[in-house]
């Protein structure tokens, strides 16, 4: 487990963006039980790189629970949270986790509508006992400092993909998360603390040659409510090399990346600036 470390003291060093005027509708809803789902994940990976899954099977008193847990730990005083481990880079804990079965069983969906062969494929890197996986918990603390703004919004989390395989979040009831459209509009994200969202990360979208969309996002800062949320990563064994899936390739369609380990794409990842373009590294036709 990752914990994020808040860090608001100095509103100068954080940006603003202009205010965003509606809620977005139009974010794709997956009933994870619905046979029809795996084709409505693929649409939706396709057009949005971002879904909503309900009907997932994990209670709102385990969910509940965790988030008063996470409310706990981020009241504790400063001394007591480093003994779960330092904050720095990362945040405080560890990385020891298991697998996200949600996370694995919505990739066997996608591996079954993508026609891939075996359905374990994509939810076996995640299950490897080797995977490289973690699980987040955030906490953007409410930000009076933002009637100082003159109406514009404040970022608590600047514009990013994740660099995974896949991520799900799931939030409290406080909005902030905003994704960005296809033609570059940002869009706020209605917040459900009942359901989980699903981003694509930029492994998953070389993984498809570009069919599937990497999203770009952002978390905004509120006035009034803290927001908590939690976010599992799912990322391959260090060793995998990240290529083009044959069988997601049409007859002689070349791969628009190059192959790399997942472990070059990390250390590549993590010496950019958040908002880089980190794929425009790996991309095989960049400048011509």
């Amino acid at each position: 487990m990752v914990l994020s470390q808040p860090n608001l003291d100095n509103l100068g060093q954080f940006k603003t963006c202009k205010p965003t005027p509606n809620i977005f509708r139009g974010i794709p809803i997956i009933d994870i039980s619905d046979p029809n789902g795996k084709h409505l994940i693929i649409e939706a990976c396709k057009e949005f790189g971002f879904f909503k899954v309900v009907n997932h099977g994990v209670s709102m008193e385990f969910l509940s629970l965790l988030e008063d847990e996470a409310v706990k730990f981020f009241k504790l005083p400063q001394q007591e949270k480093e003994k779960s481990g330092p904050p720095n880079p990362f945040g405080y804990g560890n990385k020891k986790i298991g697998p996200n079965e949600m996370a694995c069983e919505v990739l066997e969906m996608i591996a079954d509508g993508l026609n891939i062969g075996a359905k374990d494929v994509l939810s076996g890197l995640l299950r490897d006992e080797k995977s490289d996986s973690c699980f987040r918990l955030n906490h953007y603390p409410t930000c009076p400092e933002l009637q100082a703004l003159n109406g514009r919004n404040l970022i608590g989390f600047g514009e990013h993909t994740d660099p995974h395989i896949i991520s799900v979040v799931r939030s409290n009831n406080t909005s902030g998360l905003q994704i960005c459209l296809k033609d570059g509009t940002w869009v706020s994200v209605p917040p459900d603390h009942s359901s989980f969202f699903f981003n694509v990360g930029d492994a998953f979208q070389v993984m498809t040659n570009g069919r599937f969309r990497s999203v770009n996002h952002r978390v905004l800062a509120d006035n009034l409510n803290s927001r908590i949320s939690m976010i599992y990563f799912g990322g391959p064994p260090l060793s995998t090399k990240i290529t083009a899936l044959k069988s997601v390739m049409e007859e002689g369609e070349e791969s628009l990346y190059k192959e790399f380990t997942w472990c070059e794409y990390k250390k590549s990842a993590y010496n950019t600036r958040l908002g880089d373009n980190r794929l425009a590294l790996f991309e095989k036709f960049a400048g011509q």
